[in-house]
């Protein structure tokens, strides 16, 4: 698949968007949308005070990226669990159960070795003893 090459306005306008990380969070919100935001930005300049309230300041930045992380975790976790096919995973643990089980059986080979033969050596190699005379 090959990419588009963006229009040089367009590139400068994804880079003021991100100097103004405010300015996608209320695309998020749906107050305001892309097409309004990229036709102010070309009008107006990147100076004008309309864009004064999209600073934000460090402090503002790191929460909100934190709370953004945790909000696409989360979305993330809840979207796999609803494409999650309940019959596939069933299949899954019982194939991981039947390979645990192998692998108890295994161990418990080597941790319960079979008794040396010394039992064997006490008794004589035949149950009748002749003797000659």
């Amino acid at each position: 698949m090959t990419r588009k090459k963006l229009h040089p306005s367009v590139v400068k306008f994804k880079e003021f968007v991100k100097q103004y990380p405010k300015i996608s969070l209320e695309v998020k919100k749906g107050t305001v949308s892309w097409q309004e935001l990229y036709e102010d930005w070309y009008l107006l300049g990147e100076d004008d005070a309309r864009w004064d309230q999209f600073k934000v300041s460090k402090e503002e930045m790191k929460e909100n990226s934190t709370e953004e992380n945790k909000s696409d975790f989360i979305t993330q976790i809840f979207d796999y669990f609803k494409t999650m096919d309940v019959n596939q995973m069933q299949q899954y643990i019982s194939n991981a159960s039947q390979a645990l089980g192998a692998v108890q059986g295994v161990l418990s080979q080597f941790q319960n070795p079979t008794q040396p033969s010394s039992q064997n050596n006490s008794r004589p190699s035949h149950p009748f003893s002749f003797r000659k005379d």
